[in-house]
């Protein structure tokens, strides 16, 4: 054994393995930091390359861009709002606020501090697991699948802010989202709208940065103001070394989450869907000293930090020792290793013992490297929230739009991330929280599955008495204990610091403005009842879960109904009149001014069906610099050029991205002179 992993360690360490492990780590710091791109869209790249490599070059450079992707998309969701990407959504919860506090570096400093411990860990239990942890993997099936799914639903009440009834709602919204498309069990299209691009399902990725990113943007652009609410010289105790610090000081929250991302991360078909929220939600759960979730707290940056970075371990167990690969990232390097002539199984615990420790090592070697790096840069990273926000919004909407489109190259992605991003911009400002319907998304589709499955093989439901079924049961029924036992606590803390806060700086699912929530939530009224109705002739195992969400989520929609009503009228009785209450409720949710921001996007998507997306972008780039910005034509043309070199020589020459169509793409075309290449339009 001890052989085994000296040879591993040495094999890392010689020349190219080491080169290209580096290589990798820097080209996972851009890919992870970039919005709507990760790690599987790295491998997919780079894979390619690989196949005339030698095993261990190959699988170094692989793993240390996937490695290091869940450390560097911190950047993203610290600094703009924006989930880089799907493990790290829960870090935007307190690491936004942070930022928005002028603390992002210390966000930053703790979370890269902790992403270096998670990894670390993964990759520890990873060598120490394999031998013995076969059992336990193979006690998951799909009625433990379920209930760990269920389990990850009920963190719903520590993401729900001050109204948990709403929380429901948006994750009873999120698992009908979820319902869209073919029906996995029966080919049965469901709430398709007789388009074809819905027959798939909705994107996850459109979904996620229209619903972050769009209203965090607009935020911005409608205020006039910077990321950080702050001026730089007042940002006193938000410094890199104030974040490492905290990673220390809460060494034993991180080390919990540690445990949780190793071994939710091992199970195949879950883990990176529900860990940081499930991270997140213990953290907020175990805390009692003076909690501020949701408002900024560093324990809230921290858990889930600590938990995404650890799976890449665990994710990797059941991947090596049976080559069953736990989710798209770890498929693509178990085909990377058939490629590469190595089998997964038994033979990686023998005979290719030193390779699986060699794994191992690159998965250490690449974490401690990329934490040193970032930790190093966190600094100048941090500069970026005191920059004019209006500088930053034209250049963020450019990559927001851009990882829309790498989701199907359809301009569906498009107009779903724009849709997404005005219910965004509806449930942030009127107090409906927004990561529960994340949640349920992208949970709702593994829950009747396995549900299903579960009622077939054990033929009703007498999966119910399995003994991890039980366990995770009891696990479930106390953390619903724990989150209604901190709703009044939490309800009582927030109604006195709300008042200090500025109107869109909350916290998530803490606005209160009940006519922006009013007509959201009749709309939903109306569209569950639809939803529910428009199932009743289908098959009973397509129509079984949209039936048992729509209704129940129809009678809790009225309930919020008629609270908002009654927040109406307990306004108007405060106002002088309703064009008052009208008025007010407009200049809290910045209304006119959103209005525009979102005009403007209708028009960019119009003028890309014209022009294409490349000259539309950069468009959208000049005229928001100019006509909204302010800023000089010399300035907004310099921008717009540099956008436009970036999305040609990014997207198309080395991503190879397929673009839209455009009109005059097709007439401008033939009329360019040979020399002139086509793809610069």
């Amino acid at each position: 054994m001890l052989e085994a992993l000296l040879s591993g360690l040495s094999l890392v360490f010689e020349w190219p393995s080491i080169g290209f492990l580096m290589l990798g780590v820097v080209l996972g710091i851009w890919i992870g930091a970039v919005p709507g791109l990760g790690g599987i869209i790295g491998l997919v790249l780079l894979l390619p390359f690989t196949f005339g490599m030698e095993p261990v070059p190959a699988m170094a450079l692989l793993l240390g861009l996937w490695t290091v992707t869940t450390t560097s998309d911190t950047i993203a969701s610290v600094m703009l709002g924006i989930p880089g990407t799907v493990a790290s959504q829960a870090t935007i919860l307190d690491g936004y606020p942070l930022a928005q506090q002028g603390h992002a570096g210390r966000a930053l400093g703790a979370a890269f501090t902790v992403s270096a411990f998670g990894g670390v860990f993964g990759a520890i239990i990873l060598a120490v697991s394999l031998p013995i942890i076969a059992p336990l993997i193979l006690v998951f099936r799909s009625p433990e699948l379920f209930m760990l799914g269920m389990l990850g639903l009920t963190m719903v009440g520590t993401l729900s802010g001050s109204s948990v009834l709403k929380g429901l709602i948006a994750a009873m919204f999120g698992l009908m989202l979820g319902f869209i498309g073919l029906a996995e069990t029966i080919a049965v299209p469901r709430f398709h709208f007789d388009t074809l691009y819905l027959l798939d399902e909705l994107p996850i990725i459109p979904v996620v940065l229209g619903l972050f990113a769009l209203p965090e943007l607009l935020e911005l652009a409608a205020r006039n103001v910077s990321i950080s609410r702050v001026p730089i010289h007042q940002a006193e105790g938000g410094g890199v070394l104030d974040g490492i610090r905290d990673a220390f000081r809460y060494w034993w929250l991180a080390l919990r989450c540690c445990v949780i991302g190793t071994y939710i991360g091992m199970l195949p078909g879950l883990g990176a869907s529900i860990v940081d929220w499930v991270a997140y939600g213990h953290a907020v759960q175990s805390t009692k000293n003076n909690p501020r979730f949701g408002q900024g707290d560093i324990r809230g940056v921290i858990a889930p930090e600590a938990a995404n970075n650890a799976i890449k371990g665990g994710a990797l167990i059941p991947t090596l020792a049976f080559g069953i690969p736990g989710s798209l990232g770890t498929a693509i390097l178990l085909s990377a290793l058939v490629v590469q002539g190595i089998r997964p199984g038994p033979d990686m615990l023998t005979v290719n013992l030193h390779i699986t420790f060699s794994l191992v090592w690159m998965i250490v070697v690449a974490n401690v490297v990329v934490s040193i790096l970032l930790l190093f840069l966190a600094r100048q990273v941090a500069k970026v929230a005191f920059v004019p926000g209006h500088l930053i919004v034209p250049g963020v909407i450019t990559f927001v739009f851009m990882g829309a489109w790498l989701g199907g190259a359809s301009m569906g992605d498009w107009i779903t991330c724009l849709t997404m991003g005005v219910i965004g911009y509806v449930m942030k400002r009127g107090g409906w929280p927004r990561p529960p319907l994340i949640l349920a998304l992208i949970l709702g589709n593994i829950l009747e599955n396995t549900f299903q499955i579960s009622m077939r093989v054990g033929q009703g439901w007498g999966w119910l008495s399995r003994p991890v079924v039980l366990i995770i049961l009891a696990i479930i029924v106390l953390t619903i204990i724990l989150a209604v036992s901190g709703i009044v606590k939490k309800k009582q803390q927030q109604a006195k610091e709300i008042e200090k806060i500025d109107p869109g700086d909350e916290g998530e699912g803490n606005a209160n403005n009940p006519l922006i929530s009013l007509p959201f939530g009749i709309l939903l009224a109306i569209m569950f009842i639809w939803a529910g109705f428009e199932a009743q002739p289908w098959e009973e195992e397509v129509k079984q879960f949209p039936v048992a969400v729509a209704f129940p989520a129809a009678i809790l929609t009225l309930a919020a109904i008629f609270y908002d009503v009654r927040n109406v009228l307990a306004e108007r009785r405060r106002a002088t009149g309703w064009s008052a209450v009208f008025r007010q409720s407009a200049d809290k949710a910045v209304l006119g001014r959103s209005l525009i921001f979102f005009g403007y996007l209708v028009a960019l998507i119009l003028v890309t069906f014209v022009i294409g997306q490349k000259l539309a972008l950069a468009l959208f780039i000049g005229v928001y610099l100019w006509r909204w910005g302010g800023y000089s034509a010399r300035i907004s043309i310099g921008y717009a050029i540099g956008g436009w070199i970036f999305i040609v020589a990014f997207y198309d020459r080395i991503m190879n991205l397929l673009f839209h169509p455009s009109w005059l793409h097709g007439w401008i075309v033939p009329l360019l002179p040979e020399w002139l290449p086509t793809y610069l339009f």
